[in-house]
């Protein structure tokens, strides 16, 4: 599709397995997309779909109106933010800000600060959904910042996904991603000690993932998961190296505001165990490993 030039120009920054797609659903919904990533093939990838490849950060974003970032982690998103040739440096005063990345919250408050001091309105819009949610456009995006930002991001968000929701000031999207992280971390090693369960008691597995995704027990990590459990197909769509990190992140901001989450701390040490063994850049649906591991039966 011709990019439509009454919409706002985008600068992405991060092409990976949910920045490709994300990027992509813009370019169809008539957004000029301008994009940079390190890897040269996902560069082409994105003119393929019709979007513009930049050779650098300052490129990319020298003429955007809205710039969006989508990168593993906080490393990361200081090192396109800042320095000479970074975003707060090289974007247009006026230009608005998003970033989707999952990082801690005071990162994002940082970030909005900094961009305040250069004219740059700053939007955290972390999301969740998986590559599938990225893919379908269908994803959950819980933003933090000024309501009018907002107001103006809104637009291009509801392209990206179902459910855009200002969750309060600058931080709070993050907050609340830590908290998605959490629920999912915890509702997937649920998941996986059932399997488990289940399995060593001789039950039919397909049918009892059907029967308990119909009732209390059915949840979306249920039912998107459901055939990474039974096929043990851990193709990554998140992978554990990630909620790894986003688990630190919980622990982190919950120590911050004295909040116990005895359970949570629990799941990430399941995760980081499950890194420390080699199963990283599986999906995270693979802490069906670890309890199988645990239940000294035969790891598939």
């Amino acid at each position: 599709m011709l990019a439509d030039t009454a919409l706002p120009s985008v600068a992405w920054i991060g092409l990976g397995i949910m920045g490709a797609p994300m990027a992509e659903n813009l370019l169809k919904a008539g957004y000029s997309v301008t994009g940079y990533t390190l890897e040269e093939h996902k560069l082409d990838r994105l003119a393929a779909a019709g979007g513009t490849p930049a050779g650098s950060v300052a490129d990319a974003v020298r003429d955007a109106d809205v710039v969006v970032t989508m990168l593993p982690a906080d490393a990361q998103v200081a090192a396109v933010a800042h320095g000479d040739e970074g975003v707060l440096a090289r974007a247009r005063p006026g230009a608005l800000f998003i970033d989707m990345s999952s990082v801690t919250p005071r990162i994002s408050r940082a970030l909005a600060e900094a961009g305040a001091a250069r004219g740059l309105r700053v939007l955290d819009a972390p999301v969740s959904g998986g590559e599938a949610g990225a893919v379908e456009g269908v994803l959950s995006v819980m933003v933090g910042g000024h309501p009018d930002d907002f107001a103006a991001a809104e637009p291009l968000l509801r392209v990206l996904g179902t459910t855009v929701v200002l969750t309060g000031p600058h931080g709070a999207g993050q907050t609340v991603k830590a908290a998605n992280q959490l629920i999912v971390a915890v509702t997937l090693q649920a998941c996986a000690e059932a399997v488990v369960f289940l399995e060593k008691s001789g039950v039919d597995l397909a049918a009892a993932l059907d029967v308990l995704g119909g009732g209390l027990a059915g949840s979306a990590v249920l039912t998107r998961k459901k055939h990474a459990f039974l096929a043990r197909d851990f193709t990554p769509g998140f992978r554990v190296d990630l909620h790894h990190k986003d688990m630190g992140i919980v622990t982190d901001a919950a120590r911050a505001v004295g909040a116990a989450v005895p359970v949570g701390a629990l799941v990430a040490q399941l995760v980081a165990a499950l890194r420390a063994q080699g199963d990283g850049g599986l999906d995270h649906s693979a802490l069906l490993r670890g309890v199988e591991r645990l239940s000294g039966g035969p790891v598939r």
